[in-house]
C-alpha cells in the first residue's frame, strides 16, 4: 500500500466513516445536483421553445449544447484557479454564476440571448465539476473514497429526475408553454443559491493547506474543528508538494493519465449526453404518436427504473469491484446495448423492447463510466494539480458532450436512431481501450495513488 508520509493525511486516510463525511457529501453534492438539473432540463424546455420561437436547426442545436461547451471553459479555468489559490477561493463563486445564468435564462427575450445566458450558466457548471469532486476526495478516507465521491456524483440522479418531474408538473397544471419553459430554467437558481451558503461553511481542504501552502498547524486545527475531534492529529509533519503546471503537462506519466481520464470521459459524454438530452426525441421517433407529457413520462421512467439503481449499485460495490474495473465493465455492457439497438431488425419501431434495452444501457452507464470517470479524475493527480487534472478531464468531457448533443439530431435524421446508436457503440469501445491506460486506485491512499509522496521526496 505504500508508506504514509504525513500525520494529517494518514489520519484522513484512516478515519472511519463519520457524519463529517456526510456533511461534505451534502455540501459538494448539492452543487452537482444543480449541475445535473441545469444541464438536462434543457431537453424538456427545447420541446416548448421549438413551438414558441420556431428556431432554425442550428440555433436549436446550439441551445441544447452551448452550456456544455461553456463547461469546458469553466472546468479548466476554475480547476486551475482552485489549485493556485485554493478550493475555498471558488467554493461559492461558481454557484453564483450558475444562479445568475439560470435566472437570466428565464427572462431571455429571444433565442440568441437564451444561448448567451446558457453559456454563462455552463461556465459555472464546468467550474463546479473539479471543485465538487476534489472537495470530497480530499476529505475522504481510503476505504470509502469511491463511495463518498460517488455519492457526490449520484446527486446527478436526483437532478435527472427533478427535471422531468418539474416539466410534467407544469404542463399537467396547464401552465402556458412560454411560461413553463422559463420556470423550468429559472428554478435551477434555487439549489445554486443554497450551495453558496453551504460552501461557505466548509473549511479549506486540509490536504491542500498542509501540502501546498505548508500550513500544517492551520490544517490540523481546521480538520479537528470540522470533525468535532473525530480526526485527531498526533503530530504536525507533512511534506510540501511542488509540481509546476508545465512540468505536469510534460511528464509522460501524467500525460498518459490525462489521456486516460479525459479520453474516457470524452467518449462517454459523447454517448451519454447525446442520448440523454435527445431522449425525448428518441422516444418520439420510436413512438411517433406519443404526446409531449407521455414522452417525458417515458423519459422519467427510464431514469427511475434504470439510472437510479445503477447509481446506487455503483456506490455500494465500486470500492469492492475496483474503480477501473467497474469502468471497463460499464463501457462494455453499455456498448453492447447500443449495438443491439443498432442491429436488431425493427427494434426502433417496437416501443417496449426498445425501452428495455435502452434502459439496460442507462443502468450500465451509471454502474460504470458515468460514475467512475468523475471519481478516477479526482484520485489520480497530486494535490497541487488535482483540480487542474480533474478540470482538464471534465472540460474535454464536455466537449464530447457538446459534440454528442449537437450532432445526435443531425445523425438521427441522416442515419436513423439505429445508425446513430451504432456509432455510439464504437465510442463505448474506445472507452474500453482507453480505460486500460489507468491504474487501479480503489482502497489505496490518495497520496500513494497520485505519487505525490514521491514528488515530495524528490523536491
Amino acid at each position: 500500500m505504500g508508506q504514509r508520509s504525513g500525520a494529517l493525511t494518514g489520519a484522513l486516510n484512516d478515519a472511519p466513516l463519520s457524519l463529517f463525511h456526510l456533511r461534505t457529501v451534502l455540501t459538494a453534492g448539492m452543487g452537482f445536483f444543480t449541475d445535473a438539473y441545469d444541464l438536462f432540463i434543457i431537453s424538456a424546455a427545447v420541446t416548448l421553445i421549438k413551438v414558441e420561437w420556431a428556431p432554425s436547426a442550428t440555433a436549436l442545436g446550439l441551445l441544447a449544447s452551448t452550456a456544455l461547451i461553456a463547461a469546458f471553459v469553466g472546468a479548466f479555468l476554475f480547476g486551475r484557479i482552485a489549485d493556485v489559490f485554493g478550493r475555498k477561493s471558488i467554493y461559492g463563486l461558481e454557484a453564483a454564476i450558475m444562479a445568475i445564468g439560470a435566472i437570466a435564462s428565464a427572462f431571455a427575450p429571444n433565442i440568441m440571448w437564451l444561448i448567451i445566458f446558457r453559456f454563462v450558466l455552463g461556465v459555472g457548471i464546468g467550474g463546479d465539476y473539479p471543485v465538487s469532486a476534489v472537495l470530497m476526495s480530499e476529505y475522504a478516507n481510503r476505504r470509502d473514497r469511491g463511495k463518498l465521491v460517488g455519492l457526490v456524483f449520484s446527486m446527478q440522479a436526483l437532478g435527472l429526475i427533478a427535471g422531468p418531474i418539474v416539466a410534467m408538473t407544469l404542463l399537467a397544471a396547464g401552465v402556458n408553454g412560454d411560461v413553463a419553459w422559463r420556470l423550468m430554467l429559472g428554478l435551477g437558481a434555487l439549489p445554486a443559491l443554497a450551495v453558496i451558503y453551504l460552501r461557505r461553511t466548509l473549511p479549506e481542504s486540509p490536504r491542500y493547506v498542509a501540502r501546498v501552502r505548508g500550513k500544517v498547524s492551520d490544517a490540523s486545527r481546521a480538520i479537528r474543528d470540522y470533525t468535532g475531534g473525530q480526526v485527531a492529529i498526533t503530530s504536525e509533519s507533512e511534506p510540501k508538494v511542488r509540481l509546476g503546471f508545465w512540468q505536469f503537462l510534460s511528464d509522460p506519466r501524467y500525460l498518459r493519465l490525462l489521456l486516460g481520464t479525459a479520453g474516457t470521459w470524452f467518449v462517454f459524454d459523447y454517448a451519454y449526453y447525446g442520448n440523454s438530452i435527445s431522449t425525448p426525441l428518441i422516444v418520439k421517433a420510436v413512438a411517433p404518436g406519443a404526446s409531449t407529457i407521455e414522452t417525458m413520462a417515458w423519459t422519467l421512467m427510464i431514469f427511475v427504473v434504470a439510472a437510479v439503481p445503477g447509481y446506487l449499485l455503483a456506490l455500494l460495490k465500486m470500492d469492492d469491484i475496483g474503480h477501473k474495473r467497474l469502468q471497463w465493465i460499464g463501457f462494455t455492457l453499455m456498448g453492447l446495448a447500443f449495438l443491439a439497438l443498432g442491429v436488431i431488425p425493427g427494434i426502433t419501431t417496437m416501443l417496449i423492447p426498445f425501452l428495455i434495452i435502452y434502459a439496460f444501457s442507462y443502468f450500465f452507464a451509471e454502474f460504470g463510466p458515468n460514475t467512475t470517470t468523475f471519481v478516477l479524475s479526482a484520485e489520480l493527480y497530486p494535490v497541487n494539480m488535482r483540480t487542474t487534472g480533474h478540470g482538464l478531464s471534465a472540460g474535454f468531457a464536455k466537449v464530447g458532450a457538446f459534440i454528442g448533443v449537437f450532432v445526435f439530431p443531425i445523425l438521427s435524421a441522416a442515419l436513423g436512431v439505429a445508425g446513430t446508436l451504432r456509432i455510439t457503440f464504437l465510442f463505448a469501445m474506445v472507452g474500453v481501450l482507453l480505460t486500460m491506460l489507468l491504474p487501479e486506485p480503489a482502497r489505496q491512499d490518495l497520496e500513494v495513488v497520485s505519487r505525490e509522496d514521491e514528488l515530495a521526496a524528490q523536491a
